[in-house]
């Protein structure tokens, strides 16, 4: 996200934000008013992060890495903190450690809203005097939650309290708690844009594989409703991969449910429904495929061009008699 320098924002600012930097050491300030909340769960492993703001693209301020620990840096935000923060706790720091480092070297830190949450469970959390009201911050077990600019100081109360009663996954009560937020008075300005990650408890050594969960929104009137209806389609398509599994595996009874589930939660979506139909043919269901080739290709006819060409790309089997059966649906 490139940093900004407002007017607006620069007049505001007390006179010794300007004096505590040379021009050289000078760095813009990017005013990203906001409410966030960071968590493990300590049963899979799994850090996430997730956030809303009145301003474009919030997802920048979140920071996670598996096995590594998640960083929340907001208000007026100073990237940094997320990046070195991740590397200092890679390299063995705590969150404690990692957030004072930082804080000791930043002459703006007043401004700064940091919460930091480490493989540990430890977690360290910064709210900078200077910060826009009602900013504020709440500590639980194993999560944090940190707002300002808000309408009401009861933000970070609100969001703790759904955070904790929420049952369901990390993703789930990350949810609740933003939405808590809103309920509560949410960003003085109103709302923009959202986002929500979650990283795997095993990482891999391959970060685009290690993140179950990574979803924005970076510019809507209701980011929250939209950040929900992404939460439930990138759920549905991790129940449509674990139905490809149990097929492979011969457990077409519990991978029929898992699709059923995915259909469920993204109800309309042909997708889901026409490769449940080819993974069941490559398994060597053929019959059971049929009925549903025919739901797809009633719903939009373009589905039955692309089976021919799956036969090209070897995902449909070259056999005349089973293509001619899909087609015929």
């Amino acid at each position: 996200m490139r940093r900004l320098i407002l007017p607006a924002v620069l007049a505001a600012l007390p006179a010794w934000v300007g004096a505590a930097q040379t021009k050289k050491e000078f760095q813009p300030l990017h005013p990203v008013n906001t409410y966030s909340v960071i968590a493990w769960d300590s049963a899979t492993g799994q850090f996430g992060g997730a956030v809303q703001s009145h301003w474009f693209k919030v997802a920048d301020v979140i920071w996670l890495e598996a096995g590594v620990g998640a960083v929340a840096t907001q208000s007026f935000v100073d990237f940094a903190y997320g990046a070195l923060g991740i590397e200092m706790m890679k390299k063995g720091k705590t969150a404690r450690q990692a957030l004072d480092g930082l804080l000791a070297s930043d002459p703006q830190k007043e401004v700064r809203q940091v919460a930091m949450l480490d493989r540990f469970g430890g977690i360290a959390t910064h709210t900078g005097d200077k910060c826009i009201a009602e900013a504020g911050h709440l500590v639980g077990k194993n999560y944090s939650v940190q707002a300002n600019l808000m309408l009401n100081p009861t933000v970070p109360g609100a969001m703790a309290e759904a955070f904790e009663k929420t049952e369901g996954d990390l993703a789930e009560k990350m949810m609740a708690a933003l939405e808590a937020a809103q309920r509560e008075g949410g960003d003085i300005r109103g709302m923009q844009s959202a986002a929500m990650v979650v990283v795997t408890g095993k990482p891999t050594g391959q970060s685009w594989r290690d993140r179950q969960v990574d979803i924005s929104v970076d510019d809507s009137p209701e980011p929250l409703k939209e950040l929900r209806r992404l939460l439930n389609i990138s759920r549905a398509y991790g129940h449509m991969d674990r139905g490809d599994e149990l097929i492979t595996e011969g457990n077409l009874d519990q991978a029929a449910s898992e699709y059923a589930t995915a259909a469920r939660l993204a109800p309309g979506n042909p997708e889901i429904t026409f490769w449940h139909a080819v993974t069941l043919v490559t398994a060597g269901e053929t019959e059971r495929s049929l009925p549903l080739f025919q739901q797809v290709f009633q719903a939009d006819p373009n589905w039955r061009v692309l089976i021919p060409r799956l036969v090209k790309a070897e995902l449909l089997p070259d056999d005349a008699t089973i293509i001619e059966k899909i087609m015929a649906q």
